[in-house]
């Protein structure tokens, strides 16, 4: 499969990918586009042309809106034959490569585009899925010898987090303050955060809503996700530590997370699906599944200095995950706990075996002991002011490659 756009062998955005995203165009006006290489396309103003006109369910120009919320909803027998439809225009031989009102008017160059946040998110859960990352933390917090607690193995591990406070990437994050207890402190004491870290995430979204009572099975799972985003889920470690008994997270986290702009569908991601870690003991039957259900999703992590250049600090994969996305849904709506279009479900930082695949600060300098050595001379034990964190992500089989592009975030001194 070739297009007749040109773009690098490397890109993220190949025609076998079509994510979706939103874009403000020229300053002029906002509408959901996809993506190839180097060049957003208003799909809005395609919808108007009549090139989506064979499509049953599309009915309306619900690319006109300013989320891709109403996009995600028409489920994916319509989603899908979108993401084809755009496949089929972009190909080599595809009468769309001469017409130059469509080009003129629909494609547009990466200068000309401001990405804006892609969803209304109704609801955030995070997960603690990756083994590797609750073992280090349970070996820096609790008994090394019992790193999981026992309920870890049984069922996937999550929390609600704050929508109101996920940004698109870009967007800066502001120092977070509150409570701290220093080791040599009898009490509490308050200002901003001294362990600021990142913690390298994927999410996915869900296109449908339940009611309330209603449960989302494994194998009814993979139909309810659109696809999924790179995310950095901004933590304030001394703030956490302090809090998190008996509740969890609440300040530690709530103040930012950031998520990628564009969202990967699962049907672009299909080609590398790989298998889960194997889980012992046996799951209970509802968290049972079939079929490969993890992604081969590389994933890197640059810590870049104020006027410095970037860092390489981490390298880790998605596959890694021990707790897949359908178990993640299926036990979050087992309790009949309703979904809606739009929510959001961050895997946990994703972790590998090896030290340089920690995905958080924390891990990767062992909480301080261990301090990054940065290119221009400067070590890093956590997140410093004016410091700028940049996730990206790819997978890549047998000449394919699928991408997120990137989600990137500068920290701005406590207000």
């Amino acid at each position: 499969m070739k297009s007749f756009v040109n773009y690098e062998q490397n890109s993220d955005f190949s025609i076998h990918n079509i994510p979706f995203g939103v874009a403000a165009f020229n300053k002029e006006y906002i509408a959901c586009c996809t993506r190839i290489g180097d060049i957003v396309i208003d799909l809005a103003t395609l919808y108007d042309y009549g090139f989506f006109d064979e499509i049953e369910g599309l009915n309306e120009n619900v690319f006109e809106a300013y989320t891709l919320n109403e996009f995600i909803e028409l489920g994916k027998p319509v989603t899908n034959a979108v993401r084809l439809k755009i496949q089929e225009l972009l190909s080599e031989n595809s009468q769309m490569a001469n017409d130059e009102r469509t080009l003129e008017e629909c494609f547009f160059s990466l200068d000309q585009v401001k990405m804006m946040m892609p969803l209304h998110i109704p609801n955030y859960t995070d997960f603690y899925s990756s083994i590797e990352h609750a073992t280090n933390v349970g070996k820096m917090f609790r008994d090394p010898a019992n790193a999981l607690l026992p309920n870890w193995k049984h069922l996937p591990v999550g929390y609600h987090g704050r929508a109101s406070s996920i940004v698109v990437s870009g967007t800066e994050i502001i120092r977070p303050k509150g409570q701290t207890k220093p080791a040599d402190s009898e009490k509490p004491i308050f200002g901003p955060s001294k362990q600021l870290d990142f913690e390298l995430e994927m999410a996915f979204v869900v296109n449908k809503h339940t009611e309330m009572g209603e449960s989302i099975s494994t194998s009814e799972a993979e139909n309810a996700i659109f696809g999924m985003v790179l995310f950095n889920d901004w933590s304030a470690r001394d703030i956490q530590s302090w809090e998190y008994v008996p509740l969890g997270p609440f300040l530690g986290k709530n103040f930012g997370s950031s998520i990628s702009p564009w969202l990967v569908t699962m049907e672009a991601l299909n080609p590398f699906r790989t298998s889960s870690p194997k889980q012992e003991p046996e799951v209970l039957d509802y968290l049972k599944f079939t079929g490969e259900q993890n992604y081969d999703i590389n994933l890197e992590v640059y810590l870049q200095p104020e006027n410095g250049s970037e860092n390489l600090i981490s390298q880790s994969n998605y596959k890694f995950m021990y707790w897949n996305m359908v178990q993640q849904l299926a036990h979050h709506t087992v309790n009949g706990c309703n979904v809606e279009v739009g929510d959001l479900y961050a895997s946990g930082t994703i972790s590998g075996e090896h030290p340089n695949s920690f995905g958080s600060m924390l891990e990767l300098t062992w909480r301080g002991q261990n301090p990054i050595q940065l290119n221009n001379g400067q070590e890093r034990k956590f997140i410093e002011d004016n410091d700028t964190i940049i996730m990206r992500g790819f997978a890549e089989k047998d000449g394919i490659r699928v991408g997120f592009g990137e989600v990137s975030g500068k920290i701005l001194p406590a207000k």
